[in-house]
């Protein structure tokens, strides 16, 4: 595999090796021994996998606060999408700044979100599928989320939203005091 650094400070693109042959093709989607630094002592909790069908769809913006922060490796095993991070850490250098990345089941990359970041992503092709590795189970107490057009954000998704959950269209924007999460 092949690490590569985003514009943001611990935010990471994987782009995974495959081996072919006339049988077709192998890929390693994870190894914890690959990943003992990103993994930080922590181990993978629990794994998650999401369809959805049509184009311009939106999951997201979502993450876990304190004492519930999670590390997540994502990765598009069906389709193409459009994957967002924002960084919400307190006092980060690029606090609020965001970074997206075309993952599709072709190009095999994977984005690795630290604890402190929210996530969300567009459909770019019918009927996609993600993978989600977390370091933390899921705690519906800890969660939170903030609406996929905040100004203070203002992601360039690709498309106009055709597609969004209810609970997604009705998270909240950030307010004028948001410090950040502690991490």
């Amino acid at each position: 595999m092949k690490i590569n650094l985003t514009p943001i400070e611990g935010l990471l693109v994987v782009e995974a090796l495959t081996i072919a042959d006339e049988r077709g093709s192998f890929t390693r989607f994870f190894c914890p021994k690959g990943f003992d630094e990103l993994l930080n002592g922590k181990v993978i909790a629990q794994v998650n996998n999401s369809k959805t069908d049509k184009v311009g769809s939106i999951r997201g913006l979502h993450f876990q606060q304190f004492p519930a922060l999670e590390t997540k490796f994502v990765r598009c095993t069906s389709g193409r999408v459009f994957d967002v991070a924002v960084d919400l850490r307190a006092k980060s250098a690029t606090f609020l700044q965001w970074f997206g990345i075309e993952l599709s089941a072709q190009n095999k990359k994977m984005l690795v979100i630290p604890e402190g970041f929210a996530h969300g992503f567009q459909v770019i092709e019918q009927e996609s599928e993600m993978l989600y590795l977390h370091t933390e189970f899921y705690k519906p107490e800890h969660e939170g989320g903030i609406h996929f057009e905040d100004k203070k954000i203002a992601i360039n998704w690709p498309l106009s939203c055709s597609e969004i959950s209810e609970k997604d269209a009705n998270l909240p924007r950030l307010s004028t005091n948001f410090t950040g999460l502690i991490t």
